[in-house]
């Protein structure tokens, strides 16, 4: 096995658990984000009335969460296992 192979497993196991965590720590500040939501001031983008693009969402969609949280799983354990299999 090459220093590259051993390196990409590495960095895949890496991307698999942020994956997992940082939508973990989203699911658990859920009910947080929502609390603060109705605090924030809306905002707008021209004259004329129309809204600003906003992409960030009050909360984290829980199904989609949990979906990223499987893949950044199995990745994970995908990549130990290929790791310990070498």
């Amino acid at each position: 096995m090459s220093f590259y192979d051993e390196v990409l497993r590495e960095l895949v196991l890496a991307l698999g658990g942020a994956l997992f965590i940082a939508n973990a720590l989203a699911l658990v500040r859920r009910r947080h984000d929502a609390e603060h939501a109705d605090a924030r001031p809306s905002t707008r983008a021209s004259k004329r009335g129309d809204y600003a693009d906003n992409d960030d969402l009050a909360q984290a969609p829980r199904a989609r969460t949990v979906t990223y949280m499987l893949i950044g799983l199995i990745v994970s354990i995908w990549a130990l296992a290929s790791i310990i299999a070498h």
